[in-house]
């Protein structure tokens, strides 16, 4: 038997108005998850521990069946983890976003924060961008490192966890109160938008008619995670597929093998096929007994506010994800159960993540169970399958009790 999670990142939301009160996975053309939902298995699981922020480090976590409350130390050490960065235990990370703020006249505090990506800045430009700010804001104990597209890493030598608002929970408000409270970060911030506002790269980014990457915001800040091994827990050879940093991190600490798939940049025009065809080689060829196919295009088009987009990238999971992983183990006589779900909601309104649980489809290829007819946050929530200790939910997957 082989196993594959396909995680949508933030897929999940809240009816709209301008939906006729539908969500955009209900709004999707998803005739793969249609198909599915009548033989499949649909609840609901909660993915984010009570009292722990919605973010995709602890709800990632979870899916993968870690509880969040005993192995979560802060984001940007899982991200550290990917980008190879080896820190000590008295070490703090921090996630440096490149964000684009208004450019009026006033105080940096004055600011509006439009962007917590820079228009999905790519890794080229920002690493021309991580290059000035390191050089400008050189400091004793702090080390800048490039990661990739807006997400970035600030570590800090004999530093403190201290607790820093994300840049995409603020977006079109004035950041003058949501900055930190720690003096050294917060000036560094401040003269990051001193040195990045008038520089070259950002000029000719406008001309372009994209935002400028004029300012770095700290956040997510942590020490050196410790992750059990993925294999040890579960007796299953496990392989990443992501463009997301945090993600590969995780995999990282767990012990799992990673695969980067060419074009997969974490952003709505991404390899959506190149990660499926490459989970199926992986599960077919490969000798691994289990595929975890992340896809951030959801979540970050949840956070433009853009509902086309939203739904655009659901339907590109539906399609390209999904049904071509279906089709590869079918043709390859694999029997396999596949778990599909977002880790957390991103609603349109909001443009942020939010804890409420979220919808999941449970599929076996050698046995049929009475779902729905189709998948969607209210067909999972109607019925009565619940799980809120979602980091439970890949045990069942497996069909046995994880420790």
């Amino acid at each position: 038997m082989k196993y594959v999670i396909i995680l949508s990142d933030g897929m999940a939301g809240r009816p709209l108005e301008r939906l006729g009160n539908r969500t955009t996975l209900e709004a999707a053309a998803t005739p793969v998850m249609d198909l599915l939902a009548p033989v499949s298995e649909l609840g609901m699981a909660s993915m984010v521990p009570e009292g722990m922020a919605p973010g995709s480090d602890t709800a990632n976590l979870s899916v993968l069946g870690y509880d969040p409350k005993i192995y979560y130390t802060g984001r940007s050490p899982l991200e550290a983890l990917s980008i190879g960065i080896g820190m000590e235990d008295t070490d703090v990370s921090f996630r440096c976003n490149l964000v684009s703020l208004t450019e009026k006249e006033g105080t940096y505090e004055d600011q509006v924060i439009l962007d917590h990506s820079s228009d999905e800045i790519s890794t080229e430009d920002a690493a021309v961008m991580v290059h000035a700010l390191s050089e400008g804001l050189a400091k004793d104990g702090y080390s800048f490192y490039t990661g990739t597209s807006y997400r970035h890493l600030l570590v800090q030598k004999q530093g403190k966890v201290v607790e820093l608002t994300p840049p995409h929970d603020i977006l079109t408000k004035q950041i003058g109160g949501y900055l930190p409270e720690d003096d050294v970060l917060r000036e560094m911030m401040k003269k990051s938008y001193e040195i990045l506002k008038n520089h070259p790269l950002n000029e000719e980014r406008k001309k372009q008619g994209l935002k400028p990457a004029n300012s770095a915001w700290f956040w997510g800040a942590g020490r050196k995670p410790s992750l059990t091994s993925f294999q040890k827990r579960t007796g299953k050879k496990g392989v990443m597929i992501s463009a997301v940093d945090l993600l590969k991190g995780i995999a990282a600490g767990a012990d799992m093998d990673r695969i980067l798939v060419e074009g997969a940049n974490g952003g709505l025009h991404t390899n959506y096929e190149g990660k499926a065809r490459a989970a199926v080689k992986a599960l077919t060829e490969d000798g691994y007994d289990f595929a975890y196919i992340h896809v951030e295009a959801p979540d970050e088009m949840g956070h433009q506010g853009s509902v086309e987009d939203k739904i655009t990238a659901i339907e590109q999971v539906d399609e390209k994800v999904l049904g071509v992983v279906l089709k590869g183990l079918e043709n390859a006589g694999e029997d396999f159960r596949l778990l599909l779900l977002p880790d957390h909601p991103t609603p349109i309104e909001v443009r942020t993540h939010t804890k409420e649980p979220v919808p999941y489809l449970l599929y076996d290829s050698i046995k049929s169970v009475e779902g729905a007819e189709t998948y969607s946050e209210k067909t999972c929530g109607l019925t009565g399958r619940n799980w809120p200790e979602g980091f439970r939910l890949i045990g069942h997957l497996f069909e046995e009790e994880l420790c």
